[in-house]
């Protein structure tokens, strides 16, 4: 296992961290404990050092299950990673209870890395009115969390306003090979690193997308190349070969993942790719990104919606079944992510959004065409 120094604190971390979302499960949802465990001890064994987990995860059964995890652990030898959960903070009261349950849930006088979970323009100014800042320094002076960061799902210009609002220790950005310029994306990557914030990486693969029925010419083009690696590598080595990340997460569901992920995270180094592999990566990115149906840059100034309709997400499911060619699975996560008052065929064509709309996309026709190919 390789380890990476975290700034501005001597923590060296795996650079495999173990995301605690996608443990094995029977089919009413609750964890099959006993395979959980052997995951997890594998890992520890193995030189995983980083464990995340959060409140909603596995219906709020997985950071109880963390706790029982690191019980048996010498305490100073794993890192603990857990997040606030931002939608349920209504008022100043509710950040030190959310907090205090979760010390309990997890068993443990410390959190080692704490997490404003999610933050987007819907939770920011809510959690800055109720006193997030004084919370947040509070705990740390107290020594109830070690390092203090937040996870992220918005546009590049929030990244950078909350990224210097807080002298914040590290952050959590979604990034992969394939999604360069959404949210966060390499600029901010970028902009965290000068800052001299810790980065920790969610979604290396695209929730599986990446390795999980690639289209036949993406397919070719890997094929074609003399670099002989798995779907799984190829995304987790774009990311390490990148020196300012320090952890990249992996929700990892079977020992096979495991193994081939803690093999992997031995072998890779920062700045090993070659410029014709990253000729190639970006062949790849290209023939993913030409399959988009809506020019949609998510940058959601066509929100709100007097209809409540969540436009920028609707878009991009119907992207992703078309980038990655499977409509079968992206109807299901539709009718999961979505509920029936939230879904295109919901739209009335008032028109509302038509001006907002920079790139000028015809967003009631195209809400149409989304509620013809959900069904």
């Amino acid at each position: 296992m390789q380890y990476r120094i975290m700034p501005d604190n001597p923590d060296s971390i795996s650079i495999l961290g173990f995301g605690c979302m996608r443990f094995p499960t029977l089919e009413d949802g609750s964890i099959i404990k006993d395979k959980a465990m052997e995951l997890l001890n594998h890992a520890f064994e193995n030189g995983v050092n980083y464990y995340d987990t959060a409140v909603p995860y596995h219906g709020g059964r997985s950071e109880a299950l963390v706790g029982e995890f690191i019980a048996g652990k010498p305490r100073d030898k794993v890192f603990i990673a857990t997040k606030l959960p931002s939608w349920l903070i209504h008022k100043p009261e509710d950040l030190y209870a959310q907090f205090e349950a979760q010390l309990q849930r997890l068993n443990t006088g410390y959190i080692d890395y704490y997490l404003v979970h999610s933050l987007n323009r819907r939770f920011w100014k809510p959690l800055l009115k109720n006193g997030l800042f004084d919370f947040l320094n509070d705990i740390k002076d107290k020594g109830l969390v070690r390092h203090i960061g937040f996870s992220f799902h918005d546009s590049l210009s929030l990244f950078k306003r909350i990224v210097d609002a807080y002298p914040w220790d590290f952050c959590q950005i979604m990034l992969n090979y394939l999604d360069t310029t959404y949210q966060a994306g390499l600029s901010g990557l970028r902009y965290a690193a000068k800052r001299n914030l810790g980065i920790i990486i969610m979604e290396p693969l695209r929730g599986g997308k990446l390795v999980d029925k690639i289209p036949s010419e993406i397919a070719s083009l890997w094929d074609a190349s003399s670099f002989a690696y798995t779907p799984a590598q190829r995304a987790f080595n774009w990311l390490w070969d990148k020196p300012e990340i320090h952890v990249v997460l992996s929700g990892m569901s079977s020992m096979e993942q495991v193994k081939q992920n803690i093999d992997n995270a031995s072998s890779v180094r920062a700045n090993s790719i070659t410029p014709a592999e990253q000729r190639l990566y970006a062949k790849v990115r290209k023939s993913y990104l030409s399959k988009v149906k809506i020019d949609c840059s998510s940058c959601r100034y066509c929100l709100p919606c007097p209809n409540n309709l969540p436009i920028p997400f609707l878009f991009e499911m119907y992207n992703d079944a078309h980038i990655f060619e499977d409509k079968e699975r992206h109807i299901r996560e539709y009718k999961i992510w979505f509920d029936e008052n939230t879904r295109a065929d919901k739209c009335t064509a008032c028109g509302a959004c038509l001006a907002k709309c920079p790139r000028e996309i015809p967003i009631p026709d195209k809400m149409k065409e989304l509620a013809e190919f959900f069904v």
